[in-house]
């Protein structure tokens, strides 16, 4: 996944790359290191400022490309992932940060030299930094900044000077006058100038102050410039690690095909993922409040940038000491990616920032589609108003949760195709992506109107469409209205993540199957009406060949359920065990061999469920003692809450993302899978820092806020769907397309 987010924008990213190709390849950027440290431009960049790259977002009136922020951050990222030396990011910053200006004569004249080619750097407002106090005609800065990418370079310093007051004054700085004085430092980024600025009472005219940026927003309209380009990086070592473990051969084979490899060039792809996804959503959240700006370049910050050199270094391990050499690219990218995260400021402090925000304030991933199919919603509307004033007075048969709740508000959302809008009539009304984006929409509008659940159903139900009789076809409509609930009878004692190893067996006879094993880890098996089960049909066949799924009614003779009582004394779970239990052969779905390729449809859809797990707020107890506690209690709670708000909104927004490709028609992508190993770690890192954060809370069984009970499940959830080195294996090979063994 790349930042953009339309045809267009990949279109601009991919320009870049072969502009950075043509005129910029990193094998010949260290004859450049010392022009580069002193501040002289590249060669190419006069090229690079004609195709209007530098500009691309800033309005033509300007002499710019007239696009946005987006676009502008395409740019960055193709720019970090082809590792591009010069100063673009510092100048595309202060081009993004002068638009917050009120439209001066100052303002403008500085856009346009910018357009035309100017370079320029940030100075962004610091206790510690320059100053500005009144004159008779205007104001006089002095102070010194901390160092600085880009200002080297610079023909222009945008600077935030802090006035006595703490209000920020703004102005383009001339690094040219004699008031203004550059200091070379050694970077650790090789491919960018550092300096400091010294300003000695730089006088500046009234005229000449801009108004209207708010300093935050500077700020944070620098992140996600940032984030773009630590987003590139991240791509690149994605590209160059799976490169390399496909050619790279060791003891005979190529290394790719070791598990462990794997399972890292994995974790690396995920990591990327999430990365793109955070710095995507704190560029497009310029447009939102500053509540929600905040939340998303923290999210940013915490996500992508902070993490940037334990990636590259990852990387550098998986090349092994020929990536530790001055000669391999590895090394800039490195460097970037370590200069970027210093340039942002300490971890801690993102991490509190967001923390605080996100104690009673969630992002708002909503998207927004405006008055779209407006005759459809309205349709839609009245349904669920309709709904609204009946009520759901029968149990559930999955639980007794009120999603799982059964009656005339259920029979009315059904009846209409609401369940599944997204299934073929007579069950759902064909939704597409669109339409499920309203209907989302109609039942958030309406929160007391609870949404009825599939539960496990959810995944068994898109096989059973697919059957090729009719006869479990008619189960559908009865499961939509609540009155069936099912269970999946897949996993084995030796046969859990490794499905293809099932034992289990089926065998022709007269009418239909003979079905005898055992199956287990079976959730709401003692409340489930019907089963998914596969069984072995034909034992000669190869292992993922010879299977077949059955629908079981699950009080056949010959069914015998145990429970298995979990950690926390419930028994979710269950052993299940078959004996000469006889399928009808209407009950068979495909052919007797094609269950493979059922099962993984249904677990695909378990697995998407599960990453969709997300919207629950599992760092309840963490944002009860941000929200509660004092002292050093409430400050570890604060950052451990930023820390998990901004690894789950990444996976919110890779979600969004996904919405975003379907909406413009195109097939699902990896978000699926990435979100569920995403989530997998999400989880663990909830309930340590819930653990460290909540002390005695975790010694008692039954707490406010709840502490054990959802420790001592989250188990089901990690394993559920298949383990996260399962997940991570089919990364590696069927994403990454890494060789099997």
């Amino acid at each position: 996944m790349t930042i953009a987010s339309t045809p267009e924008q990949r279109e601009l990213g991919t320009y870049v790359e072969q502009f950075a190709a043509r005129y910029a390849p990193l094998s010949g950027a260290r004859d450049t290191f010392a022009g580069l440290a002193a501040g002289e431009l590249p060669a190419w960049w006069k090229e690079l400022t004609a195709n209007g790259f530098h500009a691309v977002h800033l309005p033509e009136h300007y002499g710019g490309q007239g696009g946005d922020l987006l676009d502008a951050a395409c740019v960055l990222e193709a720019a970090g992932k082809a590792g591009l030396p010069g100063p673009l990011l510092p100048t595309m910053t202060a081009g993004a940060i002068a638009l917050l200006a009120e439209a001066t004569p100052s303002v403008r004249v500085f856009l346009e030299q910018l357009a035309g080619g100017a370079t320029a750097t940030v100075l962004l407002p610091r206790s510690s930094g320059p100053r500005a106090r009144p004159e008779r005609t205007g104001w006089s800065i002095t102070g010194a900044s901390p160092v600085v990418a880009g200002a080297r370079s610079a023909r222009f310093a945008l600077v935030g000077a802090v006035r006595d007051t703490g209000e920020t004054l703004w102005v383009a700085v001339d690094t040219a006058r004699p008031e203004c004085v550059v200091e070379p430092v050694d970077g650790t980024d090789l491919l960018t100038d550092l300096a400091t600025i010294t300003l000695t009472d730089y006088p500046v005219d009234t005229a000449d102050v801009w108004h209207g940026i708010d300093a935050d927003r500077a700020e944070y309209l620098a992140v996600a410039a940032t984030a773009a380009m630590a987003a590139g990086i991240a791509r690149w070592c994605v590209e160059a690690a799976t490169a390399h473990l496909r050619v790279r051969e060791q003891f005979g084979k190529p290394i790719g095909a070791f598990q462990a490899l794997q399972h890292r060039a994995a974790l690396l792809f995920v990591d990327s993922e999430l990365a793109t996804a955070a710095a995507w959503d704190a560029v497009r959240a310029a447009g939102d409040t500053l509540e929600q700006h905040r939340i998303a370049a923290a999210g940013a910050a915490l996500t992508t940038i902070i993490p940037g050199p334990d990636l590259v270094l990852d990387t550098m391990t998986m090349f092994g000491a020929i990536g530790f050499t001055w000669e391999h690219d590895l090394h800039l990218y490195w460097r970037r990616a370590t200069s970027l995260a210093a340039s942002i400021g300490a971890p801690g402090r993102w991490a509190r920032r967001l923390g605080e925000s996100t104690i009673a304030t969630e992002r708002d991933f909503t998207v927004d589609i405006g008055d779209a199919d407006a005759e459809f919603r309205a349709g839609v509307a009245a349904t669920l108003d309709a709904a609204r004033a009946l009520t759901d007075d029968g149990p559930g048969r999955q639980g007794d949760y009120p999603h799982f709740a059964t009656g005339a508000r259920r029979d009315t959302i059904a009846a209409a195709g609401l369940v599944a809008p997204q299934f073929p009539a007579p069950w759902g009304i064909d939704a597409s992506p669109l339409r499920q984006l309203v209907i989302d929409e109609e039942f958030r509008r309406r929160p007391d109107l609870v949404r009825p659940s599939l539960g496990i159903a959810e995944w068994i139900l898109p096989s059973l469409r697919r059957a090729a009789t009719e006869e479990p076809k008619q189960l559908i409509t009865p499961t939509l209205r609540g009155e069936l609930a099912w269970c999946q009878l897949f996993s084995e004692l030796g046969a859990g993540s490794d499905l293809a190893a099932l034992v289990t067996r089926a065998e022709r006879v007269e009418g239909g199957w003979r079905i005898n094993g055992h199956k287990i880890w079976t959730s709401a098996a003692h409340r489930a009406d019907y089963g998914a089960l596969l069984a072995r049909t034909d034992p000669q066949a190869a292992k993922h060949r010879g299977i077949g799924y059955f629908v079981v009614d699950m009080r056949s003779p010959g069914i015998e359920i145990n429970p298995i009582r979990q950690v926390d004394g419930d028994a979710h779970f269950n052993e299940v065990f078959l004996t000469d239990v006889f399928v009808p052969d209407h009950m068979l779905i495909g052919e007797p061999t094609a269950g493979w390729d059922l099962a993984i449809a249904t677990m695909a859809e378990e697995r998407t469920a599960i990453s969709g797990y997300v919207v629950l707020d599992r760092a309840a107890a963490v944002r009860t003692v941000a929200a509660t506690a004092s002292g050093e209690d409430r400050d570890d709670a604060v950052r451990a809450l930023g820390e998990l708000d901004a690894y789950a909104n990444a996976i919110k927004a890779l979600g969004v993302r996904e919405i975003l490709r379907l909406l413009d028609g195109h097939g699902a992508g990896a978000a699926s899978s990435v979100s569920k190993v995403a989530m997998n770690i999400l989880l663990r890192r909830t309930f340590r820092a819930t653990l460290a954060t909540t002390g005695r809370l975790a010694m008692a069984a039954a707490t406010e806020p709840a502490v054990t009970g959802p420790y001592l499940t989250m188990p089901a959830e990690l394993i559920g769907g298949g383990t996260k080195e399962i997940q991570l294996n089919i990364i590696a090979q069927m994403i990454l397309g890494l060789p099997r063994k």
